[in-house]
C-alpha cells in the first residue's frame, strides 16, 4: 500500500515531467525547423535578389557598348555611370585611378579583394553594411571586341551597387513568422501535454484513491478499467489482487471470529465444573493437612492447579469481551492513591511495595479495571523482577500516570515488542508459568478502554536507568463511558 500511495503522491511530479517533455520536444522541433527554414530561405532569397542583379547589371552592360575611345575622359565615366544606374540602385565606373563621382560614400567600402576580382576579369559580389542598411556589391570589368572576334580587357571596372533592404524585410518578416509559429508550436505542446497528463494520469490518480481506500480497510475498491493498454491491465491487476485480498480477509475474519466464539464458548462451559471442583477443592484445603503424606500433596496440587485453571478461564472470558466489544466501563469518581492501597493491602503486598501516592487526586475511573491493572503489573514485577517493588503515582489536569518498577534484570529489547501479546513466553522453554499469560494483556486492553476524546489510556514497558523493568500506565482523568477496546 505504502507503493500506491507515494504513486499517487508523485502525480503531480508526473504531470510536470510530462509538460516539460512536451515543451521541449516542442521547442526543439520547432527551434531545428524553424531554423532551417530561416535558414534555407534567406539563402534563396539572398541568392535571388543577387542573380536579379546580375542580370539587371549584364542587360545594362549590353546597352552601352560599344565604347566609344579609350582612355575615357571623367565625362564619359559620368555618362556610363548615369546610364547604368537606376531606380534599383547606382553604379560606380573606375578606369585606372580616374572613377565617377557617382555613390562616392560608397567607394571606400569597395575591398581591395573585390576590386583585385574584377581586374583579373572576373564578375564579382560582396554584401555589405552600410548606416546599419546592407547592401549588395556586383563588379565586372568591360571588355573590347577586336576585329578577329576576340576581346580584350578595356580597364574599364563597372560596380553596381544595390540596396538589400527589401531583402532584407522580408527575411525579418520570415524570422517574425519563425517565431511565432514556435510560440504557436510551443503552445500546441502544451496543450498536448495537458491532454496526455489528463489521459495518462487520471487512471494513475483513480489507482492512488483506490489504493488508499483499500488500505483504508475498503476491501470492496474496485476499478473501472477502460481500453486495452497497460494501464487497463494494471487495473484488472489491482481489481484481481484487491478481490483476492477480501476473500482472504474475509476468511481470517471468519477463521478468528469462530475461534473467539470457540473460546468465549468452552471458557463460559467450563464454569460450571470449576464451580463444583472449586467446592471439593476447598474440602480437600480443609483436610490436606489431616491427609498422610502423599494424599496431603496431592491434594493441595489440585487446589492449586484448581486455582490456576479458575484464572486462565476467568481471563479468556474477559479477553473475548474484549475482542467482541462487549467490554463496558463501570464508572466513578475515584480516589486513585486510595484505589491502589487497597489493591495492594488486599493482596497483602503492603509491606513488600515502596509507595509514593500522594493523596486527593482524583480521576473518574473504572476502579475494578484500575484494581486488575495494578494486581497484574505488581504481580508481575513479583514474578519475574526483584524486590524491591515500587509504585508511583503523578497527575496533571489531564492525566493520571501509574509507575510501577521493580530491580530485576530488565526487559530484553527482544522482548519489548511483544511483552503485551497474549500467551508471549520470553523463554520458549518455559511452558509452565504461575500466571495464565493473559495478565499484561488484559492490563493493556483495560488502559485502552478507558478513554476522553482523542486522549486513550495507555500502558508502556520499558527499562529504568538503572535496571529492572519499568511499567507505566496513564489514564485520563475524564474519561467517556462507551465501551469497545479499540
Amino acid at each position: 500500500m505504502t507503493f500506491w500511495r507515494s504513486a499517487a503522491a508523485q502525480v503531480s511530479g508526473l504531470r510536470v515531467r510530462l509538460l516539460l517533455a512536451f515543451a521541449l520536444l516542442g521547442v526543439t522541433t520547432t527551434a531545428v525547423v524553424a531554423s532551417g527554414s530561416y535558414v534555407q530561405a534567406r539563402t534563396v532569397i539572398l541568392q535571388q535578389a543577387q542573380d536579379a542583379a546580375v542580370l539587371s547589371l549584364t542587360d545594362q552592360l549590353a546597352k552601352v557598348y560599344p565604347i566609344v575611345q579609350l582612355p575615357p575622359t571623367q565625362d564619359d565615366l559620368e555618362l556610363l555611370a548615369q546610364r547604368l544606374s537606376d531606380r534599383e540602385g547606382f553604379a560606380v565606373v573606375f578606369y585606372r585611378d580616374m572613377r565617377s563621382q557617382a555613390g562616392s560614400d560608397i567607394a571606400d567600402p569597395l575591398s581591395s579583394e573585390l576590386r583585385q576580382e574584377v581586374r583579373g576579369g572576373r564578375l564579382a559580389w560582396q554584401r555589405v553594411s552600410l548606416d546599419g542598411q546592407p547592401w549588395l556589391l556586383i563588379g565586372t570589368q568591360l571588355r573590347l571586341d577586336r576585329s578577329d572576334g576576340t576581346s580584350r580587357a578595356s580597364g574599364l571596372e563597372v560596380y553596381s551597387v544595390r540596396s538589400l533592404v527589401p531583402e532584407q524585410q522580408s527575411i525579418d518578416r520570415l524570422a517574425t513568422r519563425a517565431w511565432l509559429t514556435g510560440a504557436l508550436s510551443l503552445v500546441l505542446a502544451v496543450l498536448l501535454a495537458l491532454l496526455s497528463a489528463r489521459g495518462v494520469l487520471r487512471p494513475v490518480r483513480d489507482l492512488g484513491r483506490a489504493a488508499r481506500r483499500l488500505g483504508q480497510g475498503d476491501l470492496s475498491t474496485r476499478l473501472t478499467v477502460r481500453g486495452v493498454d497497460e494501464l487497463a491491465d494494471v487495473a484488472r491487476t489491482f481489481n484481481d489482487t484487491a478481490g483476492q485480498l477480501e476473500r482472504q480477509v474475509g476468511e481470517l475474519r471468519r477463521m478468528e471470529a469462530d475461534a473467539r466464539r470457540f473460546v468465549a464458548d468452552v471458557s463460559h462451559e467450563l464454569r460450571t465444573p470449576l464451580a463444583a471442583m472449586t467446592a471439593v477443592t476447598d474440602v480437600l484445603d480443609e483436610e490436606a493437612d489431616h491427609l498422610p503424606g502423599d494424599a496431603g500433596r496431592a491434594a493441595r496440587l489440585v487446589s492449586q492447579e484448581t486455582q490456576n485453571l479458575t484464572q486462565l478461564v476467568n481471563d479468556l472470558i474477559e479477553v473475548s469481551r474484549f475482542d467482541s466489544g462487549a467490554a463496558r466501563l463501570a464508572l466513578d469518581d475515584v480516589d486513585v492513591a486510595a484505589a491502589v492501597t487497597a489493591s495492594l493491602r488486599i493482596r497483602g503486598w503492603t509491606d513488600r511495595v515502596r509507595a509514593d501516592l500522594p493523596p486527593a487526586v482524583v480521576a473518574r475511573l473504572d476502579p475494578r479495571r484500575l484494581d486488575v491493572i495494578v494486581a497484574n503489573l505488581v504481580g508481575n514485577a513479583f514474578r519475574h523482577g526483584a524486590e524491591p517493588v515500587s509504585v508511583r503515582l503523578t497527575a496533571d489536569p489531564d492525566w493520571v500516570t501509574i509507575e510501577v518498577a521493580d530491580q530485576g534484570p530488565g526487559l530484553d529489547p527482544e522482548v519489548l515488542p511483544h511483552v503485551f501479546d497474549r500467551f508471549y513466553k520470553a523463554d520458549t522453554a518455559r511452558t509452565r508459568s504461575e500466571g495464565s499469560g493473559l495478565g499484561l494483556a488484559i492490563s493493556w486492553e483495560n488502559a485502552r478502554l478507558h478513554h476522553h476524546g482523542e486522549r486513550r489510556g495507555a500502558l508502556v514497558a520499558g527499562n529504568g536507568p538503572g535496571g529492572g523493568a519499568v511499567f507505566t500506565l496513564r489514564l485520563p482523568r475524564e474519561t467517556t463511558d462507551v465501551g469497545g477496546a479499540r
